[in-house]
């Protein structure tokens, strides 16, 4: 999914089950945001900026959603040891990481495996795709700084 795009319909499964659709956020600019693995200190550190900056976020019309191919308990211990405030969206079938084409091929201390890619699409109320922030921009500690200042 790139710049352009139109994003609708059935996003995923959050961290309880529930059907999360893009439509559920009618109003609101989207903060569809990948990262690779709950509990792991980029990802957290990722996650506690949005969270330390979500009133802001909601204050200016967004609305956040994480996305990880982890299932739908890591979710949950990750949202409660974090006080995460918002969902996410247990892709297990990697349906999504697939469809907005964050899954490929990652390298780490010489090894080369499958992994979701970092990214956050920040997608308008009409469902348009409005900026991406590539793996290679995000800045974990401070995430919700990139969103806010990319107005």
């Amino acid at each position: 999914m790139n710049i352009g795009d139109k994003v609708a319909g059935l996003l995923g499964r959050d961290e309880n089950g529930n059907e999360i659709r893009f439509e559920d956020f009618k109003g609101k600019k989207l903060v569809l945001y990948f990262y690779p693995k709950d509990l792991t200190s980029g990802c957290t550190a990722e996650a506690c900026s949005l969270r330390d900056n979500y009133q802001e976020l909601q204050s200016r019309g967004y609305e956040v959603v994480g996305v990880s191919v982890d299932d739908a308990g890591k979710h949950q211990r990750f949202i409660a040891k974090n006080s995460l405030p918002f969902h996410l969206i247990a892709d297990t079938e990697k349906t999504l990481v697939g469809q907005f084409g964050v899954w490929g091929e990652k390298k780490m201390y010489g090894r080369t495996y499958m992994g979701t890619m970092r990214t956050t699409f920040i997608i308008g109320e009409d469902g348009v795709i409005e900026r991406v922030i590539t793996p290679k921009e995000v800045k974990v500690k401070e995430h919700a700084r990139q969103i806010l200042g990319g107005e």
